[in-house]
């Protein structure tokens, strides 16, 4: 079954993921994250299993979720185009540890870190269901954030599972 018609109609926000376990950091850019629920406020996203910041994330109690501006490409190939495995993501980017130890990108133009409530494994990728526990944003017009679209030809730092 091939559903590229619909999924290539679809140009959702993308965002990086940020985490801390034991003594080492990691980030990544993602394209599957999604709030799932409205009572209580759930979001989730979903991490490949080949990339850095999955083995990182699957021993931390918080993830940060961080959203980029149209005009932050820069941080987009960093944290997207780069592999944790050969490059610290964390030197050349602004950033500072947010609650519970988890790095908060300062040019984010919003972010939240999430208490981890449950992971499931969902085929190549594995969901984590948050709970927002600290928030931040600035104010953008709508829609002006970093979308798929906008970062279609990055090259990832780990080849699709």
């Amino acid at each position: 079954m091939d559903v590229k018609g619909f999924t290539d109609l679809l140009d959702p926000p993308v965002y990086v993921v940020t985490a801390a376990a034991d003594g080492r950091r990691a980030g990544c850019l993602v394209g599957f994250a999604s709030q799932s629920s409205l009572s209580p406020v759930r979001f989730v996203v979903w991490l490949s299993k080949v990339n850095h910041t999955y083995r990182v994330a699957s021993r931390a109690p918080y993830l940060g979720v961080h959203l980029l501006g149209r005009d932050q490409h820069g941080l987009a190939r960093l944290f997207g185009g780069e592999s944790g495995d050969d490059v610290d993501k964390f030197g050349p980017a602004r950033w500072e540890p947010g609650a519970h130890g988890v790095p908060v990108l300062a040019d984010a133009c919003a972010w939240f870190i999430g208490r981890v409530e449950e992971r499931a494994d969902w085929g190549d990728h594995v969901g984590f269901c948050l709970t927002p526990v600290d928030t931040a944003a600035e104010p953008l017009p709508r829609g002006d954030v970093l979308r798929l679209s906008d970062v279609i030809g990055l090259s990832p730092g780990h080849p699709a599972p």
